[in-house]
């Protein structure tokens, strides 16, 4: 074994050390040795993927669906055995330093993402192989993220327009003793990771009960392969407003933040896409809970400070 490490770097290119389309992706493959040692192939790969698999039952018969999309692939070879096996080239003793550099192309794809049946990544691959039995390798994924603005609207600019927009919605449910009117406004239907939006909650409530709401962050994971889909939904709780008693009326304003970890929304896959709703539910007890679902967009980014200044804060 005279090859004793072999170690991929980067440039980065900004604090984030993100990379997006049009990008200089350069670096450089260290290779230690102990001793002068022939290679048959040294190369290093930059490539861009997306990925999907799932599995179904059946009967006895487990169905797969797979599928992958290839955004870019490149190869740069840094020694290549001209004699076709018999190890000609050669790498000195000790520490050597090959640099490398890709130019990312200039073209609409997606961030990196990883759901629960599909993921996007970029990555840089260097292999050096010695012979068919010894093979050394290495590899290491670099974030991107898409040039696209809006990622989530290339079908549709009625989307960007409304990112601004208050959104309102109404859910009436019917009991024995009477009726609770449940009226629900967001701020707006555009948010960036880490953001906070005021989320006012009008209960009107007309009946014998005491109810609660709740608020919601739901996530919506779809992927498709072979012409088939999956959808893979969550729900992340916000927290919980003041109860409304019976017989009476209340307006609940919260502010609900934004995980700054959370993945922006995205359309711009082929093979998967991730949405997100506002679900606000009224608990009402010994009843079917009404609920009031309002699109939201994550967007990436830094947010701005939030303004408002609301009656309880729900992190």
């Amino acid at each position: 074994m005279t090859v004793k490490h072999l170690l991929l770097e980067y440039n980065k290119l900004n604090e984030q050390g993100t990379f997006t389309s049009g990008d200089i992706l350069s670096g450089r493959v260290i290779v230690v040795t102990s001793k002068e040692t022939k290679v048959q192939r040294f190369s290093v790969k930059a490539k861009g993927k997306a990925e999907v698999t799932w599995t179904d039952q059946n009967g006895q018969t487990t169905v797969v669906h797979r599928d992958k999309k290839k955004y870019f692939y490149f190869e740069h070879i840094i020694l290549q055995d001209k004699n076709k096996g018999d190890g000609s080239e050669i790498i000195g003793p000790g520490r050597n330093v090959y640099p490398f550099t890709f130019v990312i192309p200039n073209v609409d794809m997606p961030s990196c993402y990883e759901g629960k049946w599909g993921k996007i990544t970029y990555s840089l691959r260097a292999q050096l192989t010695q012979s068919i039995w010894l093979v050394h390798k290495t590899k290491t994924e670099f974030p991107f993220l898409t040039k696209s603005e809006f990622p989530f609207a290339s079908k549709s600019e009625i989307i960007i327009i409304g990112l601004k927009e208050q959104q309102y919605a109404t859910s009436i449910l019917f009991l024995g003793s009477g009726k609770v009117t449940m009226n629900v406004m967001s701020e707006k239907m555009g948010l960036k990771q880490g953001e906070a939006m005021g989320v006012s909650v009008e209960v009107l409530n007309n009946s014998a009960r005491t109810v609660t709401p709740k608020f919601y962050l739901c996530e919506k994971q779809t992927f498709v392969a072979q012409s088939k889909r999956i959808i893979h939904t969550n729900d992340i709780l916000f927290g919980t407003g003041h109860s409304v008693s019976a017989e009476t009326s209340r307006t609940i304003t919260s502010v609900l933040s934004i995980p700054p970890q959370l993945p922006p929304t995205f359309f711009n896959c082929s093979m998967m896409k991730l949405e997100y709703r506002l679900k606000v539910i009224l608990d009402v007890p010994l009843a079917r809970d009404p609920e009031i679902k309002l699109p939201l967009v994550i967007l990436s980014g830094s947010p701005k400070p939030h303004q408002q200044k609301p009656e309880i804060h729900v992190v």
